[in-house]
C-alpha cells in the first residue's frame, strides 16, 4: 500500500560556505531514495542501492527454470528517459511525498536544461541528462506505471504463473499461458499509452520459450526456439548432457564487437606508449570485462573477447613503426603476462540467488 505521510528532511553535515537550500538539495537524491526503497517491489533491480544487473540475471535464470514458464516477452519501452510525462511525475511525487520544499526542489531537477549556444533550453518531458537524480526519477515513474500494475495483473488476472524482471526501461515477463501472454501485452500497450510511453515494436517480442520449447516446436516441425537479450547477454534454450533443460547465457554478439571496435581504437591510439604501460592498461580492461561477461556457459564468448584482444593488440605493435617486427609467439608471451586468463568468475545463478535469499521468490 502506497504511503503519504510527509518525509522529513533531516539536517545535513554542516558544510562550511553552503546555504541550507543547498544542502537540502545535496540531499534530495539520498532522501527520496530512501523513501521509495520502502515501497519498490522485490523484482525491480534497476538504480537501487545494493541491486545490480547480475540480481536481476540470477532473479531471471532462477524464474525460468523454476516456475512455468512458456512463453516470455522481452520488453522495451521507446525512447523511455525522454518521454517521461512531467505532469504525471508531479503527480506521483505529491502522492507519496507531503514535504512541499523536496517537491519543490524536484520541480526545479526537472526543469533544468542545458545549454545550446546561447539559449538555455529546458525540459518538457523526460528527465534532465546527466543528473544525479534523473535514474531515480526514471524508476519512480514506472514504479507506479508500470510495477504496480503488473504486481496486480498477475494476480487478478493471470490465469497461470507469471515472472516478472525490470532493470531500468528494461523488462522480461515470463508466462505460463499464451493467452495470458497475449492479452497481458495488449493491456499493458494501454496503460502505457495513457501516461504518455510506448513499447518499442521492434525490441519487444514475444516468443516460446522454457524447458518444454525445444520439443513443442519439434513436433510442428519448427526450428529451434527463439532467443531473447536482457542486460547484454543472449538468452538460449539448450540441454545439458544429461537431457535436462538448461539456460544458456552468452554475451551479445552486438555488444562485443562494439566493446572491440572501441577497444581496437584505442590500443592503436596507445601504441606508442612503453610495452608496460600498454599491458598494465589492457590487463584493466580486459579484467573489467570478464568481471561483468564471465558467467557460466559463457566460456566460448568470453575467449573469444580474448583472443581478439591480442590479435589487434599485436596489430598495433607492429605499426609502430615500418621497422618493427614484433612477431606472433612475443605477442602472445606479452599476453600471458599482462592480461588475465578468460575463465569463469561468477557463481552459478541458482547458487548465488539462493545464498542471498535464503529460497525465496525470485519474482517478487
Amino acid at each position: 500500500m502506497l504511503r503519504s505521510q510527509a518525509p522529513v528532511l533531516q539536517p545535513a553535515p554542516t558544510r562550511p560556505g553552503l546555504p541550507s537550500a543547498a544542502l537540502r538539495w545535496i540531499q534530495t537524491p539520498e532522501v527520496m531514495s530512501a523513501i521509495y526503497e520502502e515501497d519498490f517491489l522485490g523484482f525491480s533491480y534497476g538504480f537501487r542501492p545494493g541491486r545490480g544487473q547480475h540480481q536481476a540475471l540470477d532473479a531471471l535464470t532462477v524464474g525460468i527454470l523454476r516456475k512455468k514458464v512458456n512463453w516470455v516477452l522481452d520488453l522495451d519501452i521507446r525512447r523511455y528517459f525522454d518521454t517521461i510525462d512531467h505532469g504525471w511525475m508531479a503527480k506521483f511525487l505529491e502522492h507519496r511525498i507531503g514535504d512541499k520544499r523536496l517537491l519543490r526542489i524536484v520541480q526545479r531537477w526537472l526543469r533544468a536544461g542545458v545549454m545550446e549556444g546561447d539559449q538555455l533550453e529546458t525540459w518538457r518531458q523526460g528527465t534532465p541528462q546527466g543528473a544525479v537524480i534523473s535514474p531515480l526519477l526514471a524508476n519512480i515513474y514506472l514504479h507506479y506505471v508500470f510495477d504496480v500494475w503488473v504486481h496486480a495483473w498477475r494476480r487478478k488476472r493471470a490465469d497461470g504463473e507469471v515472472i516478472v524482471v525490470r532493470y531500468a526501461d528494461d523488462a522480461v515477463v515470463g508466462f505460463q499461458s499464451m493467452r495470458d501472454a497475449y492479452r497481458f501485452r495488449r493491456e499493458l500497450e494501454a496503460r502505457l499509452k495513457k501516461f504518455g510511453l510506448e513499447l518499442h515494436p521492434k525490441k519487444t517480442r514475444l516468443i516460446e520459450f522454457g524447458a518444454f520449447a525445444h520439443e513443442r516446436r519439434a513436433r510442428r516441425g519448427e526450428g529451434k526456439p527463439e532467443t531473447f537479450e536482457f542486460l547484454g547477454f543472449t538468452h538460449i534454450c539448450t540441454q545439458a548432457r544429461s537431457g535436462r533443460f538448461l539456460l544458456t547465457r552468452h554475451t551479445s554478439k552486438a555488444r562485443m564487437r562494439t566493446a572491440l571496435r572501441k577497444l581496437r581504437k584505442e590500443i592503436m591510439r596507445r601504441r606508442h606508449l612503453s610495452i608496460e604501460k600498454q599491458g598494465k592498461w589492457l590487463g584493466r580492461v580486459v579484467q573489467g570485462y570478464l568481471n561483468y561477461h564471465a558467467i557460466p556457459t559463457n566460456s566460448p564468448a568470453i575467449q573469444q573477447f580474448r583472443k581478439q584482444v591480442v590479435r589487434h593488440w599485436h596489430k598495433a605493435l607492429r605499426r609502430r613503426s615500418q621497422r618493427d617486427r614484433t612477431s606472433w609467439s612475443r605477442t602472445s608471451r606479452l599476453a600471458d603476462r599482462w592480461l588475465p586468463r578468460a575463465h569463469i568468475l561468477h557463481p552459478w545463478p541458482t547458487e548465488r540467488f539462493d545464498a542471498r535469499t535464503r529460497g525465496g521468490s525470485p519474482v517478487r
